[in-house]
């Protein structure tokens, strides 16, 4: 089973995480986490790839916004209702919104369309993007491993347990 795992997230683990932080994440990313710690996966790569799925992510939608927001705004419905509210956020906060936004839940994916749809400027949410992504990947990858860390204090042999996360149906 350890080997069967480790083959797979050796061809798969670092490109699906990459797309899970493109579009959402936090969960994948403390799993990613879990199996550094396991040696599955090396931590560095962890945090440099799900750093690069945010980054791309948020640009994108903020790119979205910018070009297909009145669209946007018609075709989908949870968007319009958040528009207001995260628009008021968004003049009173700005730059403080386009670093957060990765953090907040419910979000995520709307807040970079909508500042993509206001005049924020692209330069400036591309740093504070740049930086978020990174603070983001460091605290979320680490959370991961070091719960892997803190079980390890509490169940002397982790890798045990493998088996009850990923149990194949069979």
């Amino acid at each position: 089973m350890q080997q069967y795992l480790k083959e797979y997230l050796e061809v798969h683990g670092y490109w699906v995480l990459f797309l899970w932080t493109f579009l959402e994440g936090e969960a994948g990313l403390i799993l990613a986490g879990f199996l550094a710690f396991q040696g599955y996966l090396n931590i560095f790569g962890v945090i440099v790839t799900a750093c690069g799925g945010a980054f791309c992510g948020d640009q994108f939608y903020f790119y979205l916004g910018r070009w297909q927001g009145p669209w946007l705004l018609k075709a989908f419905t949870a968007i319009a209702r958040k528009f207001r509210k995260a628009l008021k956020l968004i003049e009173k906060y700005g730059t403080f919104v386009a670093f957060i936004s990765r953090y907040t839940y419910g979000f995520r994916i709307i807040l970079p369309i909508i500042l993509g749809m206001t005049t924020f400027p692209g330069k400036k949410f591309l740093w504070l993007n740049l930086l978020s992504a990174l603070s983001w990947s460091i605290i979320f990858s680490l959370a991961g491993y070091l719960f892997g860390k803190s079980a390890e204090l509490f169940v002397e042999d982790v890798s045990r347990y493998e088996h009850h996360l990923v149990r194949s149906e069979e």
